[in-house]
């Protein structure tokens, strides 16, 4: 694309979508409002200053995309400095790969933030490369969720990650290699969650929290480096306390 500025927006009302856009330019912005059953969803940006999801330019603030159904396929590829994702997505069950390629990135994914959906059986794998990058993942509403398989790789420095799962039953696994990184992992639920941290760098900063009401949870860190901060908590209210 040689135009400065392109806005693709999509809105799908179907029981079967497969849907791809690709973007290679900066300044891009990629919204997608979906409804229907099933929906098998590539999005592709290359570039600088990319958005996918909404910007209100009256308020200089981003929206939402909006994805609603039975069953989501998502694989979203950015790549470039300086880009943006945010999108709510309503799905019984949901298959997200995420690749975010570059430095000084905000990436948001809320699953089922309306209390909509069972969001059973989520298996989302997110992959970032870069540095100074921002990762929100934010998965479900009162334990609704259950079986949730959740893959976070990130390499660089002076990301953080932000993790949020209301989940019965499910794994999450983060692998970190990089210097200055931050890690906010929460789990509330009925029944337990496994969480997996490997960590390989210095000053890093780490504020883990569990609470199952019903079973057990499982929580393994092995980090290498010096600096930082460590905090672990776990009990069994069901609710979030915080370090």
């Amino acid at each position: 694309m040689e135009n400065k500025f392109n806005k693709i927006t999509a809105v799908v009302l179907l029981a079967l979508l497969v849907f791809a856009v690709a973007a290679n330019a900066d300044d891009n912005e990629i919204f997608v409002n979906q409804v229907g059953a099933t929906a098998n969803i590539d999005l592709e940006q290359l570039g600088s200053g990319n958005i996918i999801g909404g910007l209100n330019s009256a308020h200089g603030s981003m929206t939402e995309f909006d994805l609603d159904g039975a069953t989501m396929t998502l694989d979203v590829n950015q790549i470039g400095n300086n880009n943006k994702m945010l999108g709510d997505i309503n799905a019984d069950t949901l298959t997200g790969i995420f690749d975010f390629d570059g430095d000084t990135n905000s990436y948001t994914i809320q699953v089922d933030p309306g209390n909509s959906n069972s969001a059973d059986n989520a298996n989302i794998n997110v992959d970032v490369d870069g540095s100074t990058n921002t990762m929100t993942l934010d998965l479900a509403t009162n334990s609704l969720a259950s079986g949730a398989d959740i893959d976070t790789i990130v390499q660089g420095s002076s990301n953080t990650v932000h993790i949020d799962l209301d989940v019965d039953s499910g794994t999450s696994y983060i692998d970190l290699d990089g210097d200055s990184n931050t890690v906010d992992h929460n789990a509330d639920g009925y029944a337990g969650v496994y969480f997996k941290l490997e960590h390989d760098g210095s000053t890093r900063s780490f504020d883990i929290d569990q609470q199952s009401t019903q079973d057990n949870d499982w929580l393994r860190v092995v980090s290498s480096g010096s600096g930082g901060s460590v905090c672990i908590n776990q009990s069994d209210q069901g609710t979030s306390t915080s370090c």
